[in-house]
């Protein structure tokens, strides 16, 4: 393991932790070079097992010992070390889960590789907010989905507070970015997804209803908060399905959402 110790924050390989507010990680986390944050040393062991390579971890020193083993296969990956003031000052805010690290973004799959083997899939349409996005991975690696694909819109798995929020799944279920409707539904209905729309209209289907003899392949498609899908996203959905709610509430949260209807339909 190489440490390098911090005296100061001038240092080159600091500058992809600098001041990690949430427009400030954005052009961290997707630089030309491909760069995601992981935070925790159990959000760190689960990227190294999915096999994403480190180019550097932050950590506190009474958190060397947790790190240690991490880097086992990684000798020259630099570790650098700091007080808690000065990681506090560097990053903007208090390190309080000890590390981070900067990792390389794996490469992604093309979304027919990515399908060709699953059952259930769930697709996120131009979901923004980075805590629901985290939120569903979490949903969908306990509730048995096979892998998620994203819309060109919908926000980034790897920001941090998604990363953070789905307790590190998101570098477990296996992911990638759709293209564009007129090109994704033909792709996944060729290969034999039913595509089911959770949303709210006067032909839905109850979920209780849909679950009770759920298609073999199954894409679960999920909406953006506030307006819900795209009309294209429901033009192209095979069914409309929708969860039956009580006192006066329309819907839940996406989130929310997807775990009630990924635990429905666990098969």
């Amino acid at each position: 393991m190489r440490i390098v110790p911090i005296a100061d924050l001038d240092l080159p390989g600091l500058a992809d932790y600098s001041r990690l507010t949430d427009v400030a990680l954005r052009r961290v986390s997707e630089p030309a070079g491909g760069l995601y944050i992981a935070e925790s040393s159990k959000v760190i062991t689960r990227a190294l097992a999915a096999g994403h390579r480190p180019r550097s971890l932050l950590v506190q020193e009474q958190w060397l010992p947790d790190v240690a083993p991490l880097l086992a296969d990684w000798p020259d990956v630099p570790v650098y070390v700091g007080a808690p003031y000065l990681l506090e000052k560097l990053t903007g805010y208090n390190l309080h889960r000890g590390a981070l690290a900067a990792m390389h973004r794996p490469a992604l799959a093309p979304a027919a590789e990515l399908i060709r083997d699953a059952r259930r899939i769930v697709i996120l349409e131009d979901i923004v907010d980075h805590t629901n996005v985290g939120a569903i991975f979490r949903a969908v690696a306990g509730l048995g989905a096979d892998a998620v694909l994203i819309t060109p819109r919908c926000a980034d798995p790897l920001y941090r507070r998604s990363v953070r929020v789905s307790m590190g799944t998101v570098l477990q279920v296996p992911w990638t970015r759709l293209p564009e409707w007129d090109e994704a539904a033909p792709l996944l209905r060729n290969a034999g997804f039913h595509l089911a729309a959770l949303a709210l209209a006067d032909d839905a289907v109850t979920l209780d209803r849909f679950a009770a003899a759920p298609p073999e392949r199954l894409a679960l498609i999920l909406g953006t908060e506030g307006d819900g899908l795209s009309t294209r996203a429901l033009a192209a959905a095979d069914t409309v399905v929708t969860i039956p709610m009580l006192h006066g509430v329309d819907s839940l949260n996406v989130a929310s959402a997807s775990a009630v209807a990924l635990w429905a339909l666990r098969g």
